[in-house]
């Protein structure tokens, strides 16, 4: 990948760029994305997406990180992108559910922002692309299981 393709990769088509709330902006977009791609295959294509996405980023983020010698920048935001689509494809995010992909991306930004237990380990002690794209890898499957929790728990008792 070279330089150019390899920034408007990691910071998900420069929206990683926006000067307020780059991973929220990531995150929506990933959410945007996501619907689509739910819209036309399935849950199953959204989450092996998500899984190659994330060796992808692991690799070319180590490569950055190199280039600009510092770690998890603000503008790479690929790591939300995977940590949505994990946190929708466990949620059980259909085209038309956006009840439940709003609880997704809620969740996320939640687990993502506030990093309780083990999702704060990997943030602060694993470096590199395992680090940067780690924290929000555990944040969706979070994120997922609460959404899955809090959707069920609304479709029973409302």
């Amino acid at each position: 990948m070279n330089e150019s393709s390899r920034k408007i990769f990691l910071t998900l088509f420069y929206s990683g760029l926006s000067k307020k709330a780059p991973g929220t902006a990531g995150s929506l977009l990933a959410l945007i994305l996501g619907m689509f791609i739910i819209n036309f295959f399935n849950l199953t294509t959204l989450f092996l997406l998500s899984i190659l996405i994330t060796v992808v980023a692991v690799k070319e983020i180590n490569i950055y990180e190199r280039m600009v010698g510092t770690h998890d920048n603000s503008e790479i935001v690929i790591d939300e992108l995977a940590g949505m689509w994990i946190a929708m494809s466990i949620a059980g995010v259909t085209s038309d559910g956006y009840l439940i992909a709003t609880l997704a991306f809620v969740f996320f930004r939640i687990f993502d922002i506030w990093k309780p237990s083990i999702i704060g380990r990997i943030d602060k002690n694993i470096d590199g692309g395992m680090g940067v794209m780690g924290d929000d890898i555990v944040a969706g499957v979070f994120a997922g299981l609460s959404a899955a929790l809090v959707n069920h728990l609304i479709v029973t008792f409302i």
